[in-house]
């Protein structure tokens, strides 16, 4: 569940694109009024609606899961601040700018600032990030946690290094599709390979206790 409230902000990403680029001189109309005072220039041009529009609503999407989490006294996690912080300074880039390079850029930065986090978060503080988020009744061995661990990094880096292919090798229309089938699909795909691999190995921990 967690994972798919964490794609809500691409999917109204993709939503707001979608609609403003099948509507682009409305689109055009209402981005110059409602965000013309975060606008380079003040006027929003019909084919940098879409991405403006899109980014705004990204940036408030992430915006309101935080709100939403707080209101119901969960916690927030140092990655959703840092979702935040990433939306915040290329969301704002690519609206004042037209230019949809810097919210591309962001998603790639995240992806690999999370990477990092999970990697240095065992050496430098002797936690395992993905311990802490799932590790309540999942039981497994050090060594265990540590090859899920590391098998995140690589996959943050990659998804990472994935989006700027499609995003500089694609048409724009490509890469919001992209992003929101093609990094659902692989995230989900990956999280089953990780479910698989958590059961069996909790099998034969379980099997090798018992003997």
């Amino acid at each position: 569940m967690k994972l798919l409230f964490d794609f809500f902000p691409v999917a109204f990403f993709y939503a707001a694109f979608q609609f403003a680029k099948h509507n682009k001189e409305l689109a055009a109309q209402k981005a110059s009024e409602w965000f013309g005072f975060m606008v380079s220039g003040g006027v929003v041009g019909p084919n940098e609606a879409p991405t403006v529009i899109a980014t705004v609503v990204v940036v408030v999407a992430i915006m309101g899961q935080i709100v939403w989490l707080w209101a119901r006294g969960k916690k927030i996690g140092t990655m959703s601040w840092i979702t935040l912080g990433a939306a915040l300074v290329f969301g704002g880039a690519t609206v004042w700018f037209h230019n949809p390079a810097f919210i591309k850029w962001k998603f790639s930065i995240v992806y690999w600032l999370m990477a990092t986090a999970f990697w240095l978060s065992p050496r430098l503080f002797g936690k395992n990030l993905l311990q802490a988020m799932i590790g309540d009744g999942v039981k497994l061995s050090d060594k265990g946690w540590h090859g899920l661990n590391l098998a995140w990094v690589g996959f943050f880096y990659f998804m990472g290094i994935l989006n700027l292919v499609v995003a500089y090798n694609f048409s724009e229309n490509t890469w919001f599709n992209f992003k929101l089938f093609g990094s659902m699909g692989l995230t989900l795909l990956f999280a089953l390979a990780q479910a698989l691999y958590l059961a069996r190995h909790m099998k034969s921990e379980t099997s090798a206790e018992d003997a």
